[in-house]
């Protein structure tokens, strides 16, 4: 449900309401715009709220959310959300390019990709230092040595850091060190680590589960939404289905489908979309064409020497390659490559 708020309404009135939904046990969500004001009302609501609600000062009417999806869907929230991501946007009209390796390995491997991928144009870095991995034995990551390697890094580039959370443990760490927090797609559904980075006052990418149709992927971001944390990017980063000449099939169809029914921004990864660097580049085209605001990739400056992840690696020259097509793109669909030398201040 939404409860919209009259013009010229008071605090204590917007006070009061917020105060009822609270003593009936529900949470309410308030978007305040230039236009209108509206809050989300979050909860098990009863038929009898709405004829409640609308008999008190300051209230113009309400109106049902029919999505599962309350706080996440457009009709909640109209117009399109805009995740900053330390002075970096995401969800306008602009395309942005996360990129860096799938794990950080040493200060000399990070450093020299971190300066390949900004030369060509990328916005942001990614980089695991805390890594999931199927087997025990293999390669699980730096931990906080990795994460001051990537701060290194964002201190000479300047590019933000996005990396990834797999534990509630691990949080205060990663968010002291990290820029954007990242939920892996193992974890997809790991409801309180959800409600726990989404506490954390940072934004968050939200990975799309293995096996997670949309409308789950999209109550997955719920769980970061009703902390208060506004800040979620969707990634549609390929789900298992019967094809095994890919690592996953990468589900283009979610990247227009979720800019249809939400406002959070979609983002593709075309690395793990496919586990194929040559099919990197195509589809990631596609992702753009399709809607994406923006592509995370990953490049290893010697892919075949990689402790994770190699077979989906960009070699910083075919990053640049990827870039140059994937600016292209983005100018014919009217979402250019975002430069901060040429960004419109907010």
């Amino acid at each position: 449900m939404m409860v919209i708020i009259k013009k010229g309404y008071s605090q204590d009135e917007f006070q009061a309401v917020m105060k009822r939904l609270e003593e009936v046990g529900l949470s309410g969500h308030p978007i305040i715009g230039q236009e209108k004001t509206v809050i989300g009302v979050v909860g098990q609501v009863y038929p009898e709220l709405a004829d409640d609600l609308e008999t008190m000062p300051g209230v113009d009417g309400t109106v049902p959310i029919s999505a599962s999806y309350k706080l996440s869907s457009r009709e909640f929230k109209a117009d399109d959300t805009i995740v900053n991501v330390r002075g970096v946007p995401i969800g306008d009209d602009n395309t942005v390019i996360i990129a860096g390796p799938c794990a950080v390995e040493s200060e000399d491997q990070v450093l020299a990709v971190a300066r390949a991928v900004k030369a060509a144009g990328a916005q942001l870095l990614r980089g695991g230092a805390f890594k999931p991995r199927t087997s025990p034995y293999s390669f699980r990551g730096l931990e906080k040595k990795g994460l001051e390697l990537l701060a290194a890094a964002r201190e000479e580039t300047g590019l933000p850091v996005v990396t990834e959370v797999m534990s509630v443990r691990d949080i205060d760490l990663i968010a002291e060190w990290a820029d954007m927090l990242q939920i892996g797609a193992r974890n997809a559904q790991n409801f309180i680590l959800l409600e726990e980075v989404g506490k954390a006052g940072k934004p968050v990418l939200l990975k799309r589960g293995l096996s997670s149709t949309i409308q789950e992927f999209l109550l997955a971001a719920e769980y970061v939404l009703k902390t208060g944390n506004r800040d979620v990017i969707m990634c549609e980063r390929g789900i298992r289905t019967f094809e095994t000449a890919t690592r996953n099939t990468l589900d283009v169809n979610a990247i227009a489908l979720i800019r249809e029914v939400s406002h959070l921004p979609v983002i593709a990864d075309p690395s793990h979309g496919t586990g194929k660097w040559a099919l990197v580049q195509p589809v990631g085209l596609a992702c753009i064409a399709a809607g994406a605001h923006g592509l995370i990739v990953e490049v290893h400056p010697n892919p075949d020497h990689a402790l994770s992840d190699g077979a989906q690696s960009l070699t910083p020259e075919k990053f640049a390659e990827l870039m140059a097509k994937a600016t292209e793109i983005a100018n014919v669909m009217g979402r250019p490559m975002y430069s901060a030398a040429t960004a419109v201040p907010a």
